[in-house]
């Protein structure tokens, strides 16, 4: 079972990274190693893991950030590492989605043992999911995940791709309110820094080909302050 359980280890200090590999290889695991908070954002999008180690302090992205990006495109097991023993921190990363926090520092028989405990719970619900399929909302917008079609009425609606992604983000997680730094992290795989206005200048494009109208809003709502959320409702 463990040749084709690819494991994402993400992992600043380059020693600890090396002597965790070594160890899940031996174990039988498929290791990828990201060394920063951005390169394991976009090694999980690029690639396909059945479990991520994400360490809680790294560079140019934090964990809570990479989990709880990875949590809004995917529910395979994570597992925090940190040195820290706070409370707070361990409350934070759970609340963001993380299955487990391993306290550095740890022994690698105990990490495995989770890791097979994670893995083995995970297998059992696998499968259970359907697969995302046509999803008509109120108003003639029609949304098809698997040809990436947006119709309104039975009209096909052409957006780019940064446009596909914000609407099917939004509308994946309906009612919660994201801010125009998620968004940008999410959809263009980069830190959030200075991107709220390209953020509305997205939506803004999307909106018009929507021909949603950003103050009588029947699907993109603003959130004042903040970003937006999807309030459309599934049609009947």
């Amino acid at each position: 079972m463990r040749d084709n359980v690819n494991i994402l280890l993400v992992e600043d200090d380059r020693e600890i990274a090396r002597i965790l590999m070594d160890h899940l290889r031996r174990e039988g695991y498929g290791v990828t190693w990201a060394s920063s908070g951005l390169e394991s954002w976009e090694d999980f999008r690029e690639g396909t893991y059945q479990l991520v180690l994400l360490d809680l302090i790294l560079p140019e992205m934090d964990g809570f950030t990479v989990c709880k990006n990875i949590r809004l495109i995917s529910d395979v097991p994570l597992l925090m590492m940190s040195a820290r023993i706070e409370e707070e921190s361990k409350v934070r990363g759970l609340g963001l989605g993380a299955d487990d926090y391993i306290t550095k520092p740890f022994s690698l028989a105990e990490l495995t043992a989770r890791i097979e405990s994670h893995l083995s719970r995970y297998r059992r619900y696998q499968g259970i999911k359907p697969e995302a399929t046509h999803q008509a909302y109120n108003d003639g917008l029609a949304i098809n995940p698997l040809n990436q079609q947006v119709q309104i009425h039975g009209e096909d609606v052409v957006l780019t791709g940064k446009e596909w992604a914000l609407l099917t983000l939004l509308a994946s997680h309906p009612g919660r309110a994201f801010t125009k730094a998620e968004l940008y992290e999410h959809v263009w795989n980069q830190p959030a820094v200075g991107s709220s206005g390209t953020v509305t200048v997205h939506v803004k494009s999307l909106r018009a080909k929507l021909g949603d109208e950003p103050h009588q809003p029947r699907w993109i709502q603003t959130v004042w302050g903040s970003g937006y959320r999807f309030i459309g409702d599934i049609a009947e």
